[in-house]
């Protein structure tokens, strides 16, 4: 029997129901299909008081080195208003040439697309000279507990050693071939709270505004840029998501002001020297104004996995299957990369991203076989056959 095809793979996958931390099937499905491929495969429960548990997939075939890994998500974001979808969200309608549902590029199709490469190699090549291997969560769209950070902890503490990993997230803009990323920004976020004394606004001699404050010193957060950015990161950025008073009343001074912020950093800093200049700052602008500045607890730090022969390798993969050179990017948000690093060197390269987490998320057709193609070029290439 054949292996199944990146395309039946993707729409099986994208029918499960699995938003976050609902599993809906969809870690089964690819059990089952690597099961029967010759798959050692483990499903593996993690808790954590305060969160929701979650299931996770481990699988590998070959006992030898090389050893190279797919990590994925089965996990998507939710619909939001199924009625406004133009298909249901979890049909994995074919309409138009394209795949339409959640999932469908974020990141169903890209592991779809992995799998069903590997079950290809596998069957005109035979068992690899190595091993490959599956590290796939169900908690990538959530809080990123009980997921890729402890499955890869578990996987260690048996001994598991990885050379090199593949993520399939959608990581192309326009067209496939387009970007492949070698690492990604940190992520840090604080709160700032202003500490005024609430009054009369006609007699503001009496009061101390504290939105004046907030304005002065996050006008001067913004002045200055963090840095200038490095060979392979744009400048770091500092986002300003909310302003807040609570102060239904136009008479009345309010006694507080706060405002939260969000960093997107490069590998100039960690989350701690950040942290520092940051405050800094603020006691710079702030002159006599009162406030308590804290920072949110982060796992996504910056990263950066050095361009050589494995990138070299997947670069020629994509330039060969798409005519297109791949820009080496550090953009974006974060991704369960921040997590594999710290295991192995980790590339990621998946479908085009325009639609994901949208109202109907799609991909078309034609991609899921070249991205399969993609990947079974690298697999090609890394096992020398």
């Amino acid at each position: 029997m054949p292996a199944p095809s990146a395309l039946s793979i993707a729409r099986d996958l994208i029918r499960c129901p699995s938003v976050t931390p609902e599993d809906g099937g969809a870690l089964g499905l690819l059990e089952g299909v690597l099961k029967q491929a010759g798959f050692a495969t483990h499903r593996i429960t993690f808790a954590e008081p305060g969160t929701p548990d979650i299931d996770n997939l481990y699988a590998r075939i070959g006992t030898g080195a090389p050893y190279l890994l797919f990590a994925g998500h089965t996990d998507v974001v939710p619909v939001g208003d199924a009625a406004q979808w133009r298909f249901d969200p979890f049909s994995a309608e074919i309409a138009d040439g394209l795949v339409w549902g959640r999932g469908a590029c974020d990141m169903k199709g890209g592991l779809a697309c992995s799998v069903a490469a590997v079950l290809a190699h596998l069957e005109k090549h035979g068992p690899p000279k190595g091993s490959i291997g599956f590290l796939i969560t169900g908690d990538e769209e959530g809080p990123a507990v009980n997921g890729t950070v402890k499955l890869l902890e578990w996987a260690a503490a048996r001994g598991e050693k990885f050379d090199h990993c593949i993520l399939g997230e959608p990581t192309n803009p326009d067209h496939l071939g387009d970007m492949i990323k070698i690492g990604r920004r940190g992520s840090l976020s604080g709160t700032l709270l202003i500490h005024g004394k609430q009054g009369h606004v006609g007699y503001p001699h009496l009061a101390d505004n504290p939105v004046h404050h907030a304005l002065r010193i996050l006008s001067g957060l913004l002045a200055s840029p963090l840095d200038a950015g490095t060979q392979h990161f744009d400048a770091s950025n500092l986002e300003v998501t909310t302003l807040d008073v609570g102060n239904k009343a136009t008479n009345v001074i309010p006694a507080e002001a706060r405002a939260r912020f969000n960093i997107r950093f490069n590998d100039l800093w960690t989350p701690e020297t950040l942290a520092a200049e940051i405050r800094a700052r603020v006691e710079k602008f702030a002159g006599k104004a009162r406030f308590t500045l804290t920072f949110d607890p982060t796992n996504a730090t910056a990263f950066l996995t050095q361009p050589g022969p494995f990138v070299e390798s997947v670069s020629r993969a994509v330039e060969a299957e798409t005519g297109r050179k791949p820009v080496l990017s550090t953009t974006g948000g974060t991704s369960d990369a921040r997590f594999i690093k710290s295991y192995c060197p980790v590339v990621e390269f998946g479908l085009v991203g325009q639609t994901m987490h949208m109202v109907d998320e799609r991909v078309p057709v034609d991609d899921f076989e070249r991205l399969a193609n993609i990947y079974g070029r690298i697999l090609r290439d890394y096992f020398g056959v």
